[in-house]
């Protein structure tokens, strides 16, 4: 997802009602977020469908990583070659 524009990409509720389509048309053109603000305070954010799935891959990728991380410190890793077989045997059956 590309970096917010303050200037164009902040926008009240109210307009967002009023331009949907014109503004959904630009969130997918831009490939940026859109916040909605209700009342001069932020309210929403609003992504394309797309970019909210790459988010939500990347953010279970990192808890992944980090997961591993947490149990290799806690000893629970295997040598790599004991890995290896372990799959290789499972492939096999």
């Amino acid at each position: 997802m590309r970096r917010l524009r303050l200037d164009e990409d902040i926008r009240p509720l109210s307009e967002f009602q009023e331009n949907a389509t014109q503004l959904l048309d630009q969130l997918r053109a831009t490939r940026r977020a859109l916040v909605l603000t209700e009342g001069g305070r932020s309210a929403a954010v609003v992504v394309e469908v797309g970019e909210f799935e790459s988010l939500i891959e990347e953010l279970e990728t990192l808890r992944d990583i980090q997961m591993a991380e947490q149990q290799l410190s806690d000893g629970q890793g295997v040598p790599h070659e004991t890995a290896r077989e372990q799959i290789l045997a499972e492939l096999k059956r």
